[in-house]
């Protein structure tokens, strides 16, 4: 079946704003002893490289984002906030180190063993509402960063061909939680109407405690 072909090396070897709105509707695929969970992905947001101030890699290459810059078709994941993890596809060619944050999807098979480790969800659309969420329904970490997602079926991570998203359903917008210069790109993309796109929320800058004079 065409849909449950993976996607190839190719696709990922494209600029950044065209990978990320072309992956709506596609299917991720998490493989693990526990099982098989799989994800309809319906909301994504692109990071640029050095063009781009909201980028990990706006500065340059570091221990942490080194995936980043490529090859292209492997995830880049790192630890935020010292609680989640988040997932990323690296695109582009190499050393463009651009990448798109997988933010939201709707769970299509395993959602009994996503609910084991997203026990506070209230309902099914919210399993993988969001980054953080999404990667601990999936159980994903850190050993997943630099895995390569075009091997294809039995591999950790994979992406298949899914059902691709008419471009009339897909909307654009700022990017969650960016500042500064990186706030007015509108490169978060998603699936219009769809219940788990997770609530957009702008960057709120950090208060600086002051003390007491």
């Amino acid at each position: 079946m065409p849909h449950r072909t993976p996607l190839p090396r190719d696709f990922f070897d494209r600029p950044v704003l065209e990978v990320a709105p072309d992956l709506l509707g596609r299917t991720l695929v998490r493989t693990t002893p526990e099982g098989t969970i799989e994800v309809r992905l319906t909301e994504v947001e692109a990071y640029d490289g050095s063009t781009d101030p909201g980028s990990h890699a706006y500065r340059g290459r570091t221990a942490r984002n080194a995936t980043m810059f490529g090859p292209p078709g492997h995830a880049y994941v790192y630890f935020i906030y010292g609680m989640w993890f988040a997932m990323n596809l690296v695109c582009g060619p190499v050393d463009r180190a651009s990448a798109v944050l997988l933010r939201a999807g709707e769970i299509t098979e395993g959602a009994e063993l996503a609910r084991t480790r997203r026990p506070t969800a209230r309902k099914d659309s919210q399993l993988a509402q969001g980054p953080a969420r999404l990667a601990t329904a999936l159980d994903v970490d850190r050993a997943l960063n630099g895995v390569d997602i075009c091997t294809g079926p039995g591999s950790a991570l994979s992406v298949l061909e899914g059902e691709p998203v008419d471009r009339d359903r897909v909307r654009s917008g700022p990017r969650t939680g960016v500042g500064g210069e990186g706030a007015v790109h509108p490169w978060r993309f998603w699936i219009d109407g769809d219940p788990t796109v997770s609530p957009y929320r702008a960057h709120t800058p950090r208060r600086r405690s002051q003390k007491a004079t």
